[in-house]
């Protein structure tokens, strides 16, 4: 028997006389220590197949038909107390979106104890040590100082390693995670799926990964499940998919995938001048009194006209840190910043004003750089509106054009961030990001929440958007198969300091340091696991 079966299920949000069906008659199975990967694009129903299942659909959604089991047991009809003894205790949960899912009010440290206390596994004082132990093998680096921590005070990865640390933390049977690495650099993420396939061979732990990866799904997975429009269109052992796939979408997902197949090189750029030049900046955060956060140290690149500079490394290294620093958001501790040849570090007033209009930010998070108040056609339009650009018609039709070039269609105009799924969010911070034509975006994160087909899809609208407008880009991202599809050159940050700088080619093909070699041999999907 199964530890998890899932018949004929069904999912509707809205009112019942107008329901939208998200989930329709979706079947899986999940064996005690088997890892089972549910994949397809942003949209297809593999979030809400995994809330439906642990009894977490948001607003109005409800199961309408078919049936869930864990262990023997119907999870149908069981009330919520008697969910909350199941969940976290046998089934462990990392959500999507790790900003949404930690009290920004209670310190990490506290987070994790309060899980362990709640399901008896320790006391008021052993919890604390326990809650060190967890921070440490869900790959945080000073788990003491974490732990002091608040969750905004942490990276994006760092955050989504403690809902990670959170999930394993009481030894569940199943984990059901929903994109666990999407914020995750390369080397954590080995490091987090390593400690998964541990548990698995340890405890026989089983594991329904929700995922947008299929290099991760090819190395990590027993079967795969390929969902479309809310249906399951193929399933089978991950290599037979993946290799052979059957169906016609799950063979576009694999050939839209840049983890699975070499990509043509970028040719190299011919030389320009930098429109951004970051010169030997540091900045350091002060945490309390007696301690500071020496986050960024002494960092140098330029990012070319026209061109594409990546700034990688692993969570916590000081890119989106840089990045902020770059475009006037922070201010750093020492050195300096040079936009189109002119100082702007500490630029302020109409000037700074004038600047934004040249630089966008497209954010790492979806779910929280949109106002979740307004329409989509209102975001999209606010910097338009905000520098007076057009007539209202005139921007309305621009507003249209630009959802267009992001792959969503005017359907979604009138729609709210909390209807649409994380991949087209992105989509919407982009649309808004190139509203106003600028000069030079950075890119944090730009492609972390998108399935690979929509990935695919927005690689190629910013390299027609570069070569067409000649944009300089800031491109800041843990997923090298994607940094190596869009940069020219390309800068190795660890601990907050560039280790390695150089061109595309030379970091790729011949690496120097010892950290960028682990970089590049931890991407997921270079060779097809076989469990």
């Amino acid at each position: 028997m199964s530890l998890l079966e899932v018949r004929d299920l069904q999912v509707a949000y809205g009112p019942s006389r107008e329901p939208v069906v998200a989930v329709n008659g979706v079947d899986l199975t999940v064996g005690r220590g088997e890892v089972v990967a549910v994949v397809g694009e942003s949209g297809s129903g593999k979030s809400t197949t995994a809330h439906a299942i642990i009894g977490l659909l948001a607003g109005t959604g409800r199961v309408t038909a078919g049936s869930v089991s864990f262990d023997g047991t119907s999870l149908n009809d069981l009330s919520e107390h008697a969910f909350e003894r199941i969940r976290g205790a046998r089934i462990g949960f990392v959500p999507q979106d790790p900003t949404t899912s930690l009290n920004p009010v209670i310190r990490i440290g506290d987070q994790i104890a309060e899980v362990l206390r709640i399901h008896g596994l320790a006391d008021r004082r052993t919890a604390r040590i326990e809650a060190l132990r967890i921070l440490e093998e869900a790959g945080l680096d000073d788990p003491q100082l974490r732990a002091k921590q608040y969750p905004q005070e942490l990276s994006g990865g760092q955050r989504q390693r403690v809902l990670i640390g959170n999930a394993l933390a009481c030894r569940p049977d199943l984990v059901i995670a929903d994109e666990p690495t999407s914020a995750l650099d390369v080397t954590v993420q080995r490091r987090i799926l390593d400690h998964l396939d541990t548990r698995i061979a340890e405890t026989g732990t089983a594991v329904l990964l929700i995922t947008h990866d299929l290099g991760v799904a090819a190395d990590r997975a027993d079967r795969i499940v390929v969902m479309q429009g809310g249906r399951v269109v193929e399933t089978g052992p991950a290599a037979q998919v993946l290799t052979d796939p059957q169906h016609e979408y799950t063979r576009a997902l694999v050939a839209a995938a840049p983890s699975l197949a070499e990509r043509a090189v970028r040719p190299a750029l011919k030389e320009a001048t930098p429109i951004l030049s970051v010169s030997k900046v540091s900045k350091t955060f002060r945490i309390d009194r007696k301690s500071s956060l020496h986050a960024v140290r002494d960092v140098f690149f330029d990012v070319p006209r026209g061109g594409t500079l990546s700034l990688v490394g692993e969570s916590g290294s000081g890119k989106s840190t840089v990045a902020r620093i770059a475009i006037r958001l922070e201010t750093p501790t020492a050195g300096s910043v040079r936009f189109d040849g002119d100082d702007i570090t500490a630029l302020g007033g109409r000037a700074l004003r004038a600047l934004r209009r040249r630089v966008q930010i497209v954010h790492q998070n979806p779910y929280a750089s949109l106002d979740p108040k307004l329409r989509i056609r209102d975001i999209v339009a606010e910097p338009l509106e905000a520098f007076g650009v057009g007539t209202r018609a005139e921007r309305a039709e621009h507003v249209a054009r630009l959802l267009d070039q992001v792959a969503l269609s005017t359907a979604h105009l009138d729609r709210r961030p909390a209807e649409l799924s994380g991949g087209q969010r992105q989509r919407v911070a982009i649309a808004r990001a190139i509203a106003l034509n600028p000069e030079l975006l950075v890119l944090d994160e730009p492609v972390s929440a998108l399935d690979v087909s929509v990935q695919a899809q927005i690689l190629d609208l910013l390299t027609s958007l570069q070569a067409e407008l000649g944009l300089g880009y800031l491109f800041i991202s843990h997923d090298l198969a994607v940094v190596r599809q869009i940069s020219d050159t390309v800068a190795v940050m660890r601990a907050g300091g560039v280790v390695e700088y150089g061109s595309t080619a030379e970091i790729f093909d011949n690496p120097q340091h010892e950290y960028t070699q682990t970089l590049l041999e931890a991407i997921p999907g270079k060779v097809h696991h076989v469990r």
